[in-house]
């Protein structure tokens, strides 16, 4: 409630002002009437919502008292206050401390519209005080709405749950298995039933249910794998169930009218002529709207509940001319006799239950309409769990009274009657004066076993029970050409499947999806033609079992993962039971019939292998995230108890990438050697910023992560506000990761245009390297020599488009579909242009995701250098030629440098590649060092094509002047100034290289030179060359020296990794 108005009070006036102390304007249907004017009628009737505007107490007389929310003053009578109502906009007057739009007396009501000591106030008229009463007309409404939804829900299920066996069937399954184990029956699948309504309930108050009933239930709960799966077969059936009920009908009628000689041709073309023209009749009804097909229910189930009471009523009247048809009344005889089971014609307890179950599963029918249904919350629980108790207490009571007054074999013969002493009676009959013993050779057709009609029989009105067979059928029917679509409009609006968008749209102000309704038409239509359902009739059982299953395991699922959000209103139920409840339904599938639940299970796990693997761009919070969540948390925690073993080492990569589509080669090379083996994080450090926006951050973060989803690279993306490159490398460095989820090898492109910069940014890029080796990290150094980063392409392609209004940060990417994956060449749509690339946006534009592409008339032109640099950073996307990963294991460093590319040759794209190993060694002692290598090899079980010993790695370089020239401007030349000075520049540019450091790495200067000679050498023509990083002497070596070896040692080259581990072994060969 707010005590406040929600205009400005007005000013306190002098006794003597013309301004009224408080007027009232209207706040809500009418606009304010300016001071000292009159409202006319109409604006009267329409502002039925008035305030009060209270004077400024600031300004108020001295002789004014002002105490709270009340305000004295001469012409006061009462004191008033205001009070708003925070469901309406209405402001009621405070008065006698009770909030009321009734007004006190008060003498400005009395006024002329210009009196001259103050404004006419307007009382609220009668309608205003009458219109209040709407809050309670409101409510009572709404009472009535919910109360509608329950009654629904309740008809539905009893309609669908009353079916055809319970007039018909019913009979002759306690014939068959005695009323003990009739009743056993009906237990059993009340248990599976009412735990599956119990479960729904749950589902159903854990949030708010729209429209789509199993499959809305399912597919919120357990994801889209399991909805989508079930939702499908759900529907189907629900359409096919329509077919079986119509023939089910249909064969009623035709057999009235073959009892009086009317077929219109022969039994089977007649039933799909009355066939057809039920559910044309049907769709007509359901078409005409909710209220016509809830109506026509509830006439359904009015001839079906006075058909159960003509059942009843006429079994407590026996008449003598139905005992010969084995009628007799109730009898303690009879009922003891039929106690026990008497199964004929192969019968068991397990095919008779197969033969009655589908009478149970018509618990979701209500459920299936939650679209359509004021509150589902409150309707599905009280609707189904009541549905479920009333049905099964009449199926009981039929069975027992069935049981007790009806024998299980007649002749109909009214000669049968028993002549003489009755001392020697063996049954029933003969006790109750009938001899029925010819029975026992077969051919009777009356009694519990005999005659599925007997329910007629024992009725008052015989055809009342007939009616109650159409109404059963054709409820059950009509409930299901309902549910289909609806559940179908459910399915399709979630786009799971492709093509079926189509039957999503819906018509007039409830949305009633009328293409479904056809879809479900045709396919009732087309099993109604059919006329024989005996073979689908276990399937569509096994479908609705199969829902049932998973309704009951949803709840479990959700339970056992503890999720906050699992909290259903509905606390009748126990996940254990909930469990129990799944396996039940999948016993009752199985002992129905096997190979049809076979089938549907069948069906289910390739419908859920499909969606899995399409994996549809939904998020519903389902209970298998949570459960995800829970095991993730749960393992990583049991990790952290468990030390490090050197067979279980995997490279975890943390990948300085920026912007992970920035630098796509470095991203698809490190992703191909971790993909399903390793951890890898995207690190990007913002740099430049005053002040850093952190809502920014946090929405390009989801975005990108989206991004590697949707290229489907198994990668975090993990950015950082910092100073430079070295503070945000330190944070990710020693941040990034949970428990043993963490990185241990640094992944950086190499700095090719390191000499076009500021040196202090090499300072910043060799210090990162040295942070790294002093966390114990590995490190990896990729470089291309047309480099990686393409963000400058990116920029250009954006001021050249014209972005629309809020599109920030347009991402491009590599088009990886360019490529054969099967081949290393590019696939027909690249090689059919010469042209140079292009760059073209998504048709959907969701993500404001870019692709590169080849076409012939490309809108922006590329450099030459551009087209380079876009072909290499493709490279590693596509299959990789035959060649050869050449490994320079120069330095033992734990292994590092021959794991990545073993694991880099596991891979498919890389798989025709072969390891080629070189090591260096004495020129005295190649063919020793080359088997000694290959023995150790084998021990670590890894295959490779040669092994080269480099016997002359020592030797004096042949060129060094590219080496003079490039370390020439980052010298400090010490010798040619003064000691003071000298000192003064190193210590202002500590990059800088000394003559004294210069001649004491003079030797490892060379070797870098030397190697490059050999690498050209050698691996000019390799696919990738792995070779091991050389270190340098934190504070000894200058970053401008150890710069310059990196880039001696790799210049001109193929794409080639700088490789160091942190010297812990990564591999082993003891088991």
């Amino acid at each position: 409630m707010s005590d406040q108005p929600s205009s400005p009070p007005s000013a306190l006036r002098s006794p003597g002002s013309s301004q009224s102390r408080f007027q009232v304007d209207p706040v809500a249907d009418a606009p304010k009437t300016p001071p000292g004017s009159r409202s006319s009628a109409g604006e009267e009737s329409k502002s039925r919502v008035r305030a009060v505007n209270f004077l400024n107490p600031s300004d108020a007389a001295p002789d004014a008292g002002v105490n709270g929310d009340t305000v004295r003053s001469e012409a006061s009578l009462h004191s008033s206050s205001h009070f708003s109502d925070t469901h309406s906009s209405t402001y009621y007057l405070r008065t006698f401390g009770h909030n009321t739009v009734d007004a006190v007396p008060n003498i400005d009501f009395y006024r002329q519209t210009a009196a001259p000591l103050g404004e006419k106030l307007l009382r609220p008229s009668l309608s205003e005080l009458h219109d209040e009463l709407d809050k309670v007309c409101a409510l009572l409404m709404k009472m009535l709405t919910i109360a509608k939804g329950v009654i629904s829900e309740f008809i539905r299920c009893m309609l669908n749950i009353w079916g055809v066996m319970l007039f018909i069937r019913m009979s002759w399954i306690v014939g068959q298995a005695g009323i003990a184990l009739s009743c056993a029956i009906v237990l059993t699948a009340i248990v599976v039933t009412s735990i599956t309504g119990l479960s729904t309930s749950a589902i159903a108050t854990n949030g708010f249910v729209r429209g789509g009933g199993a499959y809305y239930l399912i597919s919120r709960s357990l994801g889209p794998e399991f909805g989508g799966s079930i939702g499908l077969i759900f529907a189907f059936a629900n359409a096919v169930a329509v077919a079986m009920y119509v023939v089910g009908f249909a064969e009623t009628v035709v057999e009235l009218l073959d009892s009086i000689d009317a077929l219109m041709t022969d039994e089977i073309n007649d039933i799909r002529i009355v066939g057809t023209l039920t559910v044309i009749l049907l769709l007509g009804i359901s078409l005409a709207g909710m209220e016509w097909e809830a109506k026509a229910q509830i006439v359904l189930l009015v001839i079906l509940v006075a058909a159960i009471c003509n059942y009843f009523i006429g079994s407590f009247i026996p008449l003598k001319s139905k005992e010969p048809q084995g009628f007799f009344g109730y009898n303690a005889a009879i009922m003891m006799e039929n106690m026990g089971p008497d199964f004929r014609d192969d019968e068991t307890f397990f095919s008779v239950f197969a033969i009655f179950f589908p009478a149970a599963t018509g618990i979701l029918a209500g459920a299936n309409i939650s679209g359509d249904l004021a509150d589902p919350q409150l309707a599905i629980p009280k609707g189904t769990l009541l549905a479920i108790l009333i049905t099964g207490v009449v199926y009981i009571a039929v069975a027992i009274s069935n049981g007790s007054c009806i024998v299980r074999d007649a002749t109909g013969d009214d000669n049968d009657t028993l002549v003489g002493s009755l001392e020697n009676c063996t049954d029933a009959a003969c006790t109750l004066g009938y001899d029925f013993s010819i029975c026992k050779e077969g051919g009777c057709k009356y009694g519990l076993q005999n005659d599925f009609q007997v329910m007629s029989l024992v009725s008052g009105f015989g055809p009342l029970i007939t009616a109650g067979i159409f109404s059963a059928t054709l409820s059950s029917a009509l409930a299901s050409l309902v549910s289909a679509p609806k559940v179908f409009q459910a399915l399709c609006k979630d786009k799971l499947y492709p093509g079926m968008h189509v039957f999503a749209k819906g018509y007039g102000k409830n949305k009633e999806p009328l293409r479904a309704y056809v879809l479900t038409f045709i396919i009732g239509l087309a099993f109604i033609l059919i006329a024989e359902l005996n073979i689908i009739a276990p399937i569509i059982s096994n479908f609705f079992l199969a829902s049932y299953a998973l309704i009951n395991f949803s709840v479990f699922h959700a339970s056992l993962a503890n999720s906050p959000g699992w909290r259903p209103s509905f606390k009748y139920y126990n996940k254990w039971v909930s469990l129990a409840g799944a396996v039940l339904c999948c016993v009752v599938m199985f002992v129905i019939n096997w190979w049809a639940a076979l089938f549907t299970n069948v069906i289910v796990l390739a419908l859920y292998i499909y969606v899995s693997y399409k994996k549809p761009d939904v998020n519903w919070g389902s209970s298998t995230q949570a459960l995800m969540y829970n095991q993730a948390l749960t393992h990583s925690l049991h990790l952290t108890g468990v030390e490090d073993h050197i067979k279980n080492f995997r490279p975890q990569c943390l990948v300085m990438s920026g912007y992970p589509n920035s630098r796509p080669a470095l991203l698809y090379l490190v992703h191909a050697f971790t993909k399903d083996v390793g951890l890898m994080v995207c690190g990007h450090v913002r740099t430049g910023y005053r002040r850093p926006n952190y809502k920014d951050m946090m929405n390009e973060q989801v975005r990108y992560q989206r991004w590697l989803l949707k290229t489907r690279i198994k990668a975090f993306y993990t950015p950082v506000f910092a100073d430079d490159l070295r503070q945000g490398a330190q944070y990710l460095l020693q941040t990034t990761g949970l428990g043993r989820l963490k990185p241990n090898t640094l992944v950086f492109g190499f700095k090719n245009n390191w000499r076009d910069g500021e040196m202090k940014d090499v300072e910043t890029y060799i210090n990162t390297i040295h942070d790294a080796f002093d966390l114990q990290f590995g490190v990896v150094l990729l470089r291309l020599k047309e480099g990686l980063d393409i963000s400058h392409i990116q920029d250009e392609f954006q001021t050249s488009q014209e972005k629309p209004p809020g599109m920030k940060d347009l991402l491009v990417s590599i088009n990886i579909k360019d490529f054969d994956s099967d081949s290393s060449k590019p696939s027909s749509k690249s090689t059919s242009c010469q042209s140079s690339p292009c760059l073209d946006s998504h048709s959907d534009g969701t993500h404001s995701l870019q692709s590169i592409h080849y076409t012939k008339k490309p809108p922006m032109q590329l450099s030459p250098a551009d087209e380079k640099l876009l072909a290499a950073s493709q490279q590693f996307q596509k299959k990789q030629s035959k060649g050869t990963i050449d490994v320079w294991w120069l330095f033992d460093d734990g292994g590092l440098t021959l794991l990545i590319p073993y694991l880099l040759t596991n891979k498919k794209k890389w798989r025709d590649c072969k390891i080629r190993v070189f090591i260096g060694g004495k020129i005295n002692r190649i063919d020793h060092d080359r088997r000694a290598m290959a023995a150790l090899l084998s021990k670590f079980r890894i295959d490779f094509s040669d092994i080269t010993v480099l016997g002359d790695i020592n030797i004096k370089p042949k060129n060094k002047k590219m080496f003079e020239e490039m370390i020439e401007p980052y010298r400090l030349k010490e010798d040619d100034m003064e000691q003071e000075a000298a000192e003064k520049l190193k210590a202002k540019e500590p990059w800088r290289i000394t003559d004294n450091e210069l001649e004491l790495y003079r030797a490892k200067s060379n070797r870098q030179i030397r190697l490059n000679e050999l690498l050209k050498e050698y691996s000019s023509i390799a696919n990738l060359i792995v070779i091991t990083m050389p270190l340098a002497r934190k504070g000894t070596v200058s970053s401008a020296l150890y710069m310059t070896w990196l880039d001696t040692l790799t210049k001109d080259l193929p794409p080639i990794l700088l490789v160091r581990g942190n010297h812990q072994s990564v591999l082993t060969f003891y088991s």
